[in-house]
């Protein structure tokens, strides 16, 4: 216990001093061994979650050195070394919340510039146990855009690489390491076990479409990346449905792919970009210098050997964005992602005025809008995503998208109360007409999945609001 408690002041003293030397002082009272080594092997390396590997490239088929943890992700938090570690993340989320990422498990499939961010950030945050799956080694190439990699690392299994790192730096996490290619024979090995996240990281179409379908039929939680080669702009990034996702080759094959073979229409979140691409794959030349045959020189059928140009930063926002939606869909911390489809200022504009004269119409005065332009655009884009209140399930894509925005206008959800923040709704005109000759109690009983959804909605205009 003093011990524990030295470490706590070191820890203290060099958060609030920012001293290199309590952080020294604090490597040297901590103990050499928290657990019990384990064995070196020649087969392929697995690990029954509770370990942190240390491997060479040139050892990596040879030997496994694991510590062994007897703390619970349940109990990581009661201890102090790592609660201290987590501090900011008990403070963002609340100590029972990040509890819930701290029990999570996670699995990460493709583990280069995205993947291997995307895994970092969440091992960061107190994931508790970690699936990490990748079938390629770390290469030159990679380090431009790889999260940990170093030059010692190349010719390292990629999943292998992050758990050697990840052990130094949240030795606590359960880790597994799965140096092998995602398919329909891997799928069970993979996908078992219950995971409440999965991130689908893989930048191949066939087995991109084979994992999301999978994880749809399994009902398990998927994020999916789409091409993050080519783009230099970061503000262009979104999350959003597959549906949605446009300006994007690889999410629109996607897309055909689920739908043709799978009957999957959308209802995957997927993280892609606004920005059309810069530039396009590489002409494929071979060991003489001429142009060849790309699928000639495959290692494994239907993965890309042509390479597309990368500005290292982009897939590594990819990455920091995926984890940032897991770890707040984990910790249930609600978050409203920016919409596609946006309007203009005087979009909003209009809307305001649309709402003044529909006042005026339906109550013979707009003395009861409470509402500037301002705070409709807050309504019309926080609260309902530019979309009506009844279709929150972007059936409109592409160009549908734009023309549906035209066609939209706020009203009163309950006409006893005053036209504010907390009391309007973005509803189609047909559907703003429905809406007047209806009642709360009407709606209350027939639509009562709709009714709720709409209060709760509101609800959130009170809080911001403070109303």
């Amino acid at each position: 216990m003093e011990d524990r408690a030295k470490y706590l002041a070191l820890i203290g003293a060099g958060a609030l001093l920012g001293s290199i030397t309590a952080t020294v002082a604090l490597l040297k009272l901590l103990p050499p061994n928290r657990g019990t080594k384990v064995h070196c092997s020649n087969d392929t390396p697995t690990s029954n979650g509770k370990a942190s590997l240390s491997v060479s490239a040139a050892e990596v088929d040879n030997c496994i050195k694991e510590e062994m943890y007897e703390v619970e992700p349940s109990e990581l938090l009661n201890d102090e070394i790592v609660s201290e570690q987590l501090t900011r993340n008990i403070q963002f989320f609340g100590f029972d919340a990040q509890k819930k990422v701290t029990t999570s498990y996670v699995v990460v499939i493709g583990l280069g510039g995205v993947g291997s961010h995307a895994a970092s950030m969440l091992l960061r945050s107190g994931v508790g146990r970690l699936l990490l799956v990748d079938f390629d080694q770390v290469s030159l190439s990679s380090l431009n855009r790889h999260a940990v990699a170093t030059r010692v690392d190349v010719g390292t299994p990629k999943a292998l690489c992050l758990k050697k790192h990840f052990s130094l730096i949240y030795p606590e996490c359960h880790i597994d390491a799965k140096v092998m290619l995602y398919d329909t024979s891997s799928e069970e090995e993979i996908l078992s076990g219950h995971p409440d996240f999965v991130l689908d990281c893989i930048d191949n179409i066939d087995t991109k479409v084979a994992l999301l379908a999978a994880c749809v039929r399994r009902g398990l939680k998927v994020l999916s990346a789409t091409g993050a080669g080519a783009r230099a702009d970061p503000t262009r990034i979104r999350v959003a449905d597959l549906r949605e996702s446009t300006n994007d080759p690889l999410s629109r094959s996607v897309r055909q792919r689920l739908r043709r073979d799978h009957g999957i229409e959308g209802g995957i979140p997927v993280v892609f970009s606004l920005e059309k691409p810069k530039a396009k794959l590489l002409p494929f030349k071979g060991p003489n210098g001429d142009e060849e045959n790309p699928s000639d020189y495959q290692v494994v059928p239907g993965f890309r050997v042509r390479i597309i140009p990368v500005l290292g930063t982009i897939p590594a926002i990819f990455g920091q964005i995926m984890a940032s939606y897991v770890l707040t869909k984990l910790a249930e911390f609600q978050v409203n992602m920016e919409p596609i489809v946006n309007f203009d200022t005087d979009h909003y504009r209009v809307l305001h005025q649309r709402l003044v004269e529909h006042e005026e119409l339906v109550y013979g005065t707009s003395m009861q809008v409470q509402v500037d332009v301002e705070e409709v655009m807050y309504v019309a884009k926080e609260l309902w995503h530019c979309r009506s209140a009844r279709d929150q399930t972007t059936k409109e894509v592409g160009r549908g998208m734009w023309r549906a925005v035209h066609e939209l206008m706020l009203v009163r959800w309950d006409r006893s109360k005053p036209a504010s923040a907390s009391n309007l709704i973005l509803l189609k005109f047909t559907e703003a007409d429905e809406h007047e000759s209806t009642t709360l109690e009407e709606l209350k009983e027939h639509e009562p999945e709709f009714f709720t959804r709409v209060t709760s909605t509101l609800k959130r205009a009170e809080i911001d609001f403070d109303l």
